[in-house]
């Protein structure tokens, strides 16, 4: 009750704020000294009996609400530590940090200029520099920040329904044919929980076969869109993935997109992981035909190293989006104002109310350039290389798949001294399956490091190092090695 805008409340405000500010500082630095834990586990019963979360009717004190932060952080997974691998969204930029501040301070909303003019142009300018990386002349097109790549993956699916069959939009699914996708079996689930939401249903997602590597066989594309047309099914879309989430794959985005072509089908492509990449002139070559594509999803709170939320879909075609989502709202878009109406760029979103993504991208981009983004990249792949080469002949690993990785996933599995003599049987395959998940609850519980695991079609639990922290070392990958090995020795 002391805190603005109570009458004389800017000392008590100011001061509060300071102290806040304080337990954040202490907690950056912390993030990246390797003396301290990368999480201070506690099962969740254990931590809700320890503090009082509730809800109240009576206020705390200033004091309670200060310890309240310090205790939330204390628990929270430190993400930017160096040593935190187990997401594709890691590390913690400063400069992404304080743009975060600075656009919760001015808390408006995307939808309009009239309450937005400086996040709306900017959001027009990163947008269209996005789409000139992807390939598109002049940077040509559409796009939107979205709440995170499967909510992207989502509107694609929308805007190549509405494009085949824009009546869809006022006449539901029950007015049209029934319409198949078709993505690889190692894309994201997001595709499928798309055709879920918009009433395609999961059963017209079809999938397509994937090469030992992870990437989709376009000779299955073509015979699946051939099959389902047989059966009087309509294609709609084909979803390539650039960077999957397991293998970190690049699907031949030239054969995809020749099929496309072939059979008037829209192609998407989900960077969502894969995207950062078009910030290398070193690596971009792994998504050559994406400038073919009719949608691109593109996560910079991943590769690049933005907070998160940090999503676009671009799109090749200007003004779909707005046909495919406008509602004409007269009482948040009017047709009478006093400046130019294509920056209130509200009704293409879904949402209404929608946050402010795109400044942390875009001081961040004025921060490093595009440059700085680039040698961030390269190293995380060079770290990735290093991890590659130092396991692939090293006793006790076996890589899941053969080659050097084509993103910073490097998939492995941990084979204990117990197992290394051991035939292969369903009874070594069910003891390994029990690895990874145990070296990981360790990991955990000494807070030493996290890598993610899991298994995927026969293989068993396997682990997945990626790489897209800049502040991850040489050091950091010996380290790594040695504490699954510290570990996993005794399994």
């Amino acid at each position: 009750p002391d805190l603005l805008p109570t009458c004389n409340g800017e000392i008590i405000t100011m001061s509060f704020l300071q102290d806040v500010v304080d337990i954040l500082l202490q907690y950056v630095v912390k993030s990246f000294d390797r003396s301290t834990k990368v999480i201070d586990f506690h099962y969740p019963n254990e931590l809700l009996q320890e503090y009082n979360w509730e809800l109240a009717d009576q206020p705390q004190t200033l004091e309670e609400i200060l310890l309240n932060c310090r205790t939330t952080l204390k628990y929270a997974i430190k993400t930017g530590h160096p040593r935190y691998f187990n997401q594709l969204s890691t590390g913690l930029d400063m400069v992404g940090l304080a743009a975060d501040w600075l656009t919760s301070a001015a808390n408006t909303n995307m939808f309009t200029y009239e309450i937005a003019p400086v996040f709306v142009l900017l959001e027009y300018v990163t947008l269209r520099k996005m789409r000139e990386m992807v390939g598109w002349p002049g940077g040509c097109g559409d796009g939107i920040f979205s709440p995170g790549g499967a909510i992207s993956n989502m509107y694609a699916m929308l805007i190549a329904r509405f494009k085949m069959f824009p009546e869809v939009k006022e006449k539901g699914m029950a007015a049209i044919p029934r319409l198949v996708a078709f993505t690889s079996e190692h894309s994201h689930f997001s595709v499928k929980k798309g055709a879920a939401a918009l009433g395609i249903g999961t059963d017209s997602v079809i999938l397509i076969r994937c090469d030992e590597r992870g990437k989709m066989i376009p000779s299955d594309l073509e015979r699946r869109i051939l099959e389902a047309k047989q059966k009087g099914f309509v294609p709609f879309l084909v979803s390539a993935t650039a960077g999957t989430t397991v293998y970190g794959a690049f699907d031949p985005l030239i054969a995809i997109a020749d099929i496309c072509k072939k059979y008037k089908i829209w192609m998407h492509v989900d960077g969502a992981w894969g995207g950062g990449l078009l910030m290398s002139r070193k690596h971009k070559w792994k998504l050559n035909g994406v400038e073919r594509a009719n949608s691109v999803t593109w996560n910079p709170h991943k590769m690049m190293g933005v907070p998160l939320q940090c999503s676009a879909l671009l799109v090749r075609e200007e003004g779909l989006m707005q046909s495919c989502n406008q509602m004409h709202a007269s009482y948040l878009f009017q047709q009478d104002k006093h400046y130019d109406l294509s920056y209130d760029t509200g009704d293409k979103a879904l949402q209404c109310g929608r946050h402010v993504d795109v400044f942390k991208l875009w001081l961040m981009w004025r921060a490093k350039g595009t440059t700085g983004f680039e040698v961030q990249i390269d190293k995380c792949l060079e770290l990735a290389e290093y991890l590659y080469n130092k396991i692939k002949n090293r006793e006790g690993y076996e890589m899941v798949f053969d080659g050097k990785p084509q993103h910073t996933n490097v998939c492995f599995w941990y084979i204990p001294p117990s197992l290394r003599g051991m035939e292969d049987s369903e009874e070594r395959t069910s003891r390994l399956m029990k690895v990874a998940p145990v070296i990981k609850a360790r990991m955990m519980e000494y807070g030493t490091t996290m890598v993610s695991y899991q298994p995927l079609g026969d293989k068993a639990n396997f682990f997945r190092m990626v790489i897209s922290n800049p502040a991850a070392t040489h050091q950091d990958i010996d380290f790594l090695i040695d504490e699954i090995e510290r570990l996993g020795q005794d399994l």
